[in-house]
């Protein structure tokens, strides 16, 4: 079986108005102004955890708060989908490959709450054979074992994963997986410095670029 793995967040799905609303909505809750979504896009790609930590590091939320703020942040973060987008060219993308005969799987730092409520908002689910959330094992990525898990699951022997950030790039080398990186995504750092096997900014090449850089897994 070969299969293809992709990234969720700043990969198949503009989701950072949404991430971007509940952080500021739990900052307005503090009487805090808010955050521009550019800073906000900074502190995503490492689960909840590391997000809310530099949430509370750029702002007076206080650290010694970090239970309940977690647990309002979460409210926010499970109700925020209307402004969640698919970028152009996924659905199509995503057809192509299931009737090429591909198995597909979603590999995300995104927790299994908020991943739900926005798979379900843009009925998303029902593309994936395999379906590895941020908190499905005790770790996440940059660690291989999500991926990997996600491979095994769809029990592809080849495969490739896609992705838009050195999150990503380093989860895809830690496994021996190829990477293929969507440019328009949700990054910090430069292209030049996120390794890749190929870049695309535009979903129509994605099929291609699979069937040339699937490797034996």
């Amino acid at each position: 079986m070969r299969g293809v793995v992709f990234d969720l967040d700043g990969t198949l799905i503009d989701s950072l108005p949404d991430i971007a609303a509940a952080a500021n909505e739990l900052l307005a809750e503090h009487g805090l102004d808010p955050l521009e979504q550019a800073q906000i896009g900074g502190f995503v790609g490492m689960g909840e955890k590391v997000f809310l930590d530099r949430l509370i590091t750029a702002t007076d939320l206080e650290m010694a708060e970090y239970d309940a703020l977690m647990a309002r942040f979460m409210q926010f973060y499970k109700s925020s989908t209307g402004r969640t987008r698919v970028f152009p060219g996924v659905l199509d993308m995503l057809s192509n490959l299931k009737d090429s005969g591909l198995a597909l799987g979603l590999c995300t730092n995104k927790p299994g709450g908020p991943l739900q409520a926005v798979l379900d908002a843009l009925d998303l689910g029902r593309w994936f054979d395999a379906i590895i959330a941020g908190d499905s094992l005790p770790v996440r990525k940059p660690d291989p074992a999500p991926l990997r898990l996600a491979f095994e699951r769809m029990r592809a022997t080849e495969g490739v994963y896609v992705g838009d950030s050195d999150v990503d790039a380093e989860t895809a080398q830690r496994a021996g997986v190829p990477f293929l990186l969507f440019t328009e995504g949700i990054r910090t750092k430069p292209l030049s410095d996120i390794l890749h096997d190929a870049r695309f900014d535009d979903f129509a090449y994605v099929p291609e670029l699979c069937a040339r850089h699937m490797r034996c897994l």
